[in-house]
């Protein structure tokens, strides 16, 4: 067996039993053995620590911090609708259907901000940061469309789906220096610069996630859960369907933002139909058709 088989070999071993100190006595065993160098063992131990992080469970604090990093990245592309009256009703909205979700409290607290954009997106941040732009608030023709689309987002924050994301790439991270450690020690200067490109992959993380967006079935949980979260605060879950529907009519798959990212309005609403069945159709009410308008009218 190759020098670097034998490192990959008892990495894999020592990365499998995700104990740093078992990875100590193993790289001990190898390097007594002279199976391994003391700097091929540190590279060893060094990659099992970073594992063992990516699996360490994000505080409801750190969770918090990664979501206001998300959200000023975001914002430096997309910047914040200057509308206090706006702004203050979507916050209101939001608010209310947050603490009728499975998750009614985070730690920094949920907070709801428009984005100055024609583009159709909106953002669930970790935390509880949820940023919707205009184009898709063009998508909504009543507050039970609108609330729709705030239910989602607080669908995907409840469900943590961003962590999910997060630890992903962290272990992908730690993945990454296992290569470079491996390619740093046992290659020349070709896998030297390698692994230095490899490792300066990871600060590209947080915009990966973002461009990448959610998966289907992430989407479809986060649908099921907002006609959960619309039934509780008394709005007609068929909003969804509404705010859908017009979404496709503006759907395009070549388009920007979110029509690359995520699942088709067509796909979404056959997912979500079944959760459906039972509502009567959408009849928007005078008086919060008549709210939703004086906020949102001119944005």
């Amino acid at each position: 067996m190759s020098r670097m088989l034998l490192v990959i070999a008892l990495g894999a071993a020592v990365l499998g039993a995700g104990c740093s100190q078992v990875s100590k006595i193993a790289t001990q065993v190898g390097v007594s053995e002279g199976a391994i160098t003391q700097e091929e063992a540190d590279s060893i131990n060094r990659s099992v620590v970073a594992m063992e992080k990516a699996w360490t469970d994000i505080t409801p604090e750190q969770e918090h911090y990664i979501g206001r990093a998300v959200a000023a990245t975001l914002l430096a592309s997309y910047p914040a609708l200057d509308d206090a009256g706006a702004n203050a009703y979507l916050n209101r909205l939001g608010q209310t259907l947050a603490l009728a979700s499975d998750r009614p409290e985070t730690f920094g607290g949920y907070h709801f901000l428009l984005l100055d954009s024609d583009e159709i997106n909106a953002f669930a941040c970790p935390g509880g940061l949820v940023l919707v732009t205009r184009g898709l608030v063009a998508c909504c023709d009543s507050e039970d469309a609108l609330a729709a689309v705030l239910a989602h987002e607080i669908g995907h924050v409840a469900g943590k789906h961003g962590l999910r994301a997060i630890k992903a790439s962290r272990l992908t991270s730690a993945l990454t220096i296992v290569a470079a450690e491996g390619a740093r020690n046992l290659g020349g200067e070709d896998l030297a610069r390698l692994s230095d490109d490899l490792e300066g992959t990871i600060g590209d993380i947080t915009q990966t996630l973002v461009n990448n967006g959610y998966s289907r079935d992430l989407e479809r949980a986060a649908d099921t859960a907002a006609v959960a979260v619309l039934g509780r605060v008394g709005y007609n879950p068929r909003g969804l369907e509404s705010m859908l529907d017009r979404m496709q009519a503006r759907w395009k798959p070549s388009g920007p933002g979110f029509m690359q990212t995520h699942p088709s309005p067509r796909d979404r609403l056959a997912d979500v139909s079944a959760s459906l069945k039972g509502f009567a159709p959408l009849e928007a009410s005078t008086v919060r058709q008549a709210r939703f308008a004086a906020a949102l009218d001119g944005i």
